[in-house]
């Protein structure tokens, strides 16, 4: 394991311990304003800053302090953490840093060495969403699922505990650890690819395992699981049918883990199911419990305390993994401490915290898959379960508010986050056959007049697109304001005590807008998009805000905007103050696409391929081959010839484009190829011989 450590020395670095933080100075988080101790900066993870020093009145004269650059083009979406003059993130690949937060010289960097070929089974990047400090440590969870302590003045591991085997299945790790009360509770991802989800919870100081929750239930015929979950998993397994378990059932915490100190209570937010389509996943039966829920479970033992399922059948990849957070409101006249969550389905969900008890659900964007009554009861539309005949869905797969970070300002009693209005053709693969180690949708509707049906509504579909930046009232459950933004979403929000909301945008600009009527103060170019969590902090008197830049996830499919190539840098941490003066080096010129081989394979076979590229490709590389990671419209003559030994043999398994022969078969891997080739041809210039209308999910 690589690690490089540079000794604190000197000035506030030296007079106390690193990341000093107990259990005591965890729940009091909020009586420092200066500091960013966790996730969501206090245990209500409201990410609500009490700082004002950087106001309306001074936005035009905040410059970039300090900025790092990260040595990736893949996604960064890590919140950053900052205690007693240090700043701590967490990269690509779980590369984690330390910095003088005053001017940015690196402390240490750790590197867990996570082998690059995990890259394949993260549905939207090897990304880590942040990390944990605990009593001079700091915590972090790898791609391949290992919890690790690290010495927080030199960045050594103090402890390493596995909470999965990546061989036995394609269990990833992507969100933040979390730690309360002395424990460190994490979850995982994957339900894309055939697992069974669960979030687990070990000793801070040790590693040691202290509890697990499974949110699926496992093989009937294996008995008990002997974990904290058992208790309920006989009540989940009736809510499934069929033979569930093969591929695992999903419900996967892949991201929002939340603590309540007033309840002692977990909130996990679950994912999707395994597969995605519900027919194939549990013969289009039952509710599948836990699948898109909140589960709270006693933060002691990890044992069940309730839940609550937004999305009961889930069919669409919805996630209820969304930020969660607690409040106190009045509700119909009566004071309530509240859990609030707005996940991908679309709804705004006001839950109480201590019983799970059901106080309101409205729309943020169009809906058409269910509708929510005042008792809390959802009732799915049966025209959106799909069969072969293909039908469109709002909101699509990317969801009105997907993992991008929500805040909640007590000051101006709003809720803020980005909200995307979008809808989705969905249509069943009546050939679909389930494997494991690979994305299992179930969907089809990609040939023949099922494509001609499914091009038609996803005009209507684009039709009806638009994103915001949206504050919301959670008491009258409806929009204060919203601000028009670009598509795909954007970005993580920070809400400050000056009434300022900061965000990144795709628009590749870090925003600041009046929290009271959204009006944009200003719009700062960063060359790429922070699509990460803000933070702001304060150090010697002085106000910074930090941010992650670099396309991840999602976004990485949309980074080269409507039909223009925008160049970017690789990804970097930019820290800004009033009065910083660092200029960014100039952006170089974005490459164009280089002559492409002619294409010689007949229209049937490229259809197939952009079939296989969508099930198989996309997530990574980009819907229709637009941008991702590596826009494979560009590839060169020589990553042309070499194409099948990349697809099948692995060559290039360091850089995490791992061999996909267990999969692919020749003659798929060369229609992939066609494929691609007519892409390039298409848009380089060259003879058209695809629509615009390229089949993909998302």
């Amino acid at each position: 394991m690589a690690m490089v450590g540079i000794a604190l020395a000197g000035g506030a670095l030296s007079q106390s311990k690193p990341a000093n933080v107990d259990a005591k100075r965890l729940v009091n988080a909020a009586a420092e304003p200066d500091t960013w101790l966790s996730d969501g900066r206090t245990y209500n993870a409201q990410r609500f800053s009490p700082l004002t020093q950087i106001n309306a009145g001074n936005v035009d004269k905040i410059g970039l302090a300090w900025y790092d650059e990260l040595d990736t083009y893949r996604g960064v979406e890590a919140t950053p953490l900052y205690a007693d003059g240090v700043l701590y993130n967490i990269s690509a690949w779980n590369i984690a840093t330390a910095y003088d937060a005053r001017t940015g010289k690196r402390l240490w960097t750790y590197d867990p060495e996570v082998p690059r070929e995990m890259g394949r089974y993260a549905c939207c990047e090897p990304v880590a969403r942040g990390m944990a400090l605990w009593k001079g440590k700091a915590i972090i969870a790898t791609l391949d699922g290992r919890l690790i302590g690290l010495d927080a003045a030199t960045g050594k591991p103090v402890w390493t505990t596995k909470t999965f085997d990546p061989k036995s299945a394609p269990y990833t790790i992507t969100g933040a650890p979390r730690v309360f009360n002395g424990m460190v509770v994490v979850g995982n991802s994957g339900g894309d690819f055939g697992i069974r989800g669960f979030v687990s919870a070990y000793d801070a100081d040790t590693g040691k395992k202290l509890w697990k929750f499974y949110t699926a239930p496992g093989d009937p015929s294996k008995g008990p699981d002997h974990e904290a979950s058992d208790s309920v998993m006989a009540m989940a397994a009736k809510t499934w049918s069929g033979q569930y378990w093969k591929l695992g059932g999903g419900a996967n915490p892949w991201d929002s883990i939340a603590y309540d100190p007033k309840t002692d209570l977990v909130y996990v937010g679950t994912g999707n199911g395994s597969p995605l389509s519900w027919h194939y996943r549990s013969e289009g039966k039952g509710d599948n419990l836990f699948i898109c829920s909140i589960v709270a479970l006693h933060a002691k033992t990890g044992t069940y305390a309730w839940h609550y399922q937004m999305v009961p059948g889930e069919d669409w990849d919805y996630t209820c993994t969304s930020s969660i957070i607690t409040a106190d409101l009045p509700i119909k006249g009566q004071q309530r401490h509240v859990i609030m969550q707005a996940p991908k389905d679309g709804y705004f969900y006001i839950l109480d915290a201590a019983t799970g008890k059901f106080l309101s659900a409205e729309p943020t964007v169009k809906v058409n898959w269910a509708t929510i009554d005042k008792t809390g009861k959802v009732h799915p539309n049966p025209a959106t379960h799909y069969g072969v005949d293909p039908v469109l869905v709002y909101p699509g797969p990317g969801g009105a508010h997907n993992w991008f970070p929500m805040a909640y300002s007590p000051r101006t009693k709003l809720a803020y986050f980005p909200t995307y209005q979008s809808g989705m053709v969905y249509a069943l693969d009546p050939n679909f056959q389930p494997k494991e180690f690979r994305s299992n949708s179930g969907w089809g509707g990609y040939t023949g007049d099922a494509l001609k049906k499914r091009i038609a509504l996803m005009a209507e579909a684009n039709a009806n697109e638009k994103a915001w930046l949206t504050a919301w009232d959670p008491v009258k459950q409806k929009p204060a304001w919203q601000v028009p933004l670009p598509r795909h979403g954007n970005g993580g929000v920070l809400v400050t005590a000056s009434d300022l909301v900061i965000e990144g945008t795709t628009r590749q600009t870090l925003g600041f807008f009046d929290a009271k009527t959204g009006k944009i103060l200003r719009e700062i170019p960063v060359q790429s998009a922070p699509v990460a969590g803000p933070i702001t902090y304060r150090l010697d008197g002085e106000q910074y805000i930090a941010v992650n830049a670099g396309w991840g996830g999602g976004a990485a499919q949309v980074e080269r905007g409507q039909g223009t190539e925008l160049p970017r840098p690789s990804a970097r941490l930019l820290v800004f103050k009033l009065g910083g003066t660092l200029q960014l080096p100039p952006l170089k010129a974005a490459a164009s696409i280089p002559e492409p081989p002619p294409l010689t394979a007949n229209e049937a076979t490229v259809r197939r391929g952009a079939a296989l590229y969508a099930q198989t490709c996309a997530v990574c590389h980009g819907a229709a081959a637009v941008g991702g990671v590596k826009d494979l419209r560009h590839m060169t003559k020589d990553t042309h010839a070499a194409f099948n030994a990349i697809v099948l043999k692995g060559i290039f398994k360091t850089k995490g484009m791992a061999s996909f022969a267990d999969i692919l078969k020749q003659d798929e891997a060369d229609a992939i190829h066609a494929y691609l080739i007519a892409r390039a041809n298409e848009d380089w210039g060259g003879v058209q011989t695809l629509s615009s209308g390229s089949p993909g999910p998302h």
